[in-house]
């Protein structure tokens, strides 16, 4: 069988299966077992009996809804790439846009302060928005914690050389040591609410651990610690940001307005409300 049929053949069964992208993860994971880039699959790319038998191993697994992430071991997240499996949040594209913020945060500290900047990540799961900011600020001093010890493992392993100061616990009690030090904040919080469970793409829902996905009645239980750590943490004019579900545009923001200033909720490139950002007065 061509390429170009086995391609087709694939998409045809994870248009079946209901995968929201068919075409792109046949093609994903195509390019994973031959080695050839997307863009030549079709011109060049030749598969012999065990690609081919590991690739329908591969389409029927991703039938069966497992992360394409699961399959290839791997998730990019803007310039880097983590290492994801069973037992760790698959980090999603909508949250490099919260990674950027924070990233942007750090350089303007370093260039108007005159300092090292020091940035905490909350709910570190794979580590790839704490691997993301040391990639793209090399002089931030950065620290992360989470509380899963299977979804530790998986950011231990990723940060693993990189000066990250990863620990392993709840981000309530997390970072005594920092308290009025910090100068970010960063989070990808669980934030889905209980009710909810039906809505969420299998995906998530069967293979995310549930300490990322679920935050009480609302979905806002853990953002609310995360205002607490974050006040804790930052030093005045500190600032903190973090992701929540898209129907959370104003409830999200509305955890921060009591007491901080500049309270502000910002969309990803499809228009939806995505992240809310504060800072200490």
């Amino acid at each position: 069988m061509s390429a170009r049929r086995l391609l087709e053949s694939a998409t045809s069964r994870l248009v079946e299966a209901g995968v929201a992208s068919p075409r792109h993860d046949a093609e994903v994971l195509l390019s994973h077992v031959t080695g050839t880039p997307r863009a030549l699959l079709t011109l060049t790319a030749r598969v012999d009996d065990a690609q081919r038998r590991t690739y329908l191993e591969m389409i029927e697994a991703r039938a069966r809804r497992v992360p394409l992430q699961h399959i290839t071991g791997t998730a990019a997240f803007r310039h880097v790439e983590v290492e994801v499996g069973p037992g760790v949040f698959v980090p999603r594209p909508e949250t490099e846009l919260l990674a950027g913020w924070a990233i942007d945060a750090a350089r303007e500290v370093a260039s108007t302060a005159g300092r090292v900047p020091v940035v905490v990540e909350l709910c570190a799961g794979s580590g790839a928005i704490s691997l993301s900011i040391v990639d793209e600020v090399p002089t931030a001093r950065v620290h992360a914690v989470e509380l899963d010890e299977v979804a530790f493992g998986w950011a231990r392993r990723n940060l693993d050389g990189t000066g990250v100061d990863l620990r392993l616990g709840d981000m309530a009690e997390a970072f005594g040591d920092l308290d009025g030090q910090v100068d970010v904040v960063v989070a990808n919080p669980p934030y889905i609410p209980l009710e909810a469970w039906e809505s969420v793409a299998p995906e998530a829902r069967d293979h995310d651990p549930a300490l990322a996905l679920w935050s009480g009645a609302d979905g806002l239980d853990a953002m609310r610690v995360v205002e607490r750590v974050a006040w804790r943490l930052l030093r005045a004019g500190g600032v903190v940001g973090a992701e929540h579900a898209d129907e959370q545009g104003e409830s999200a923001p509305a955890v921060f307005v009591e007491r901080w200033s500049a309270v502000r909720d910002h969309e990803d490139l499809a228009g939806r409300p995505r992240y809310v950002t504060a800072r200490r007065p």
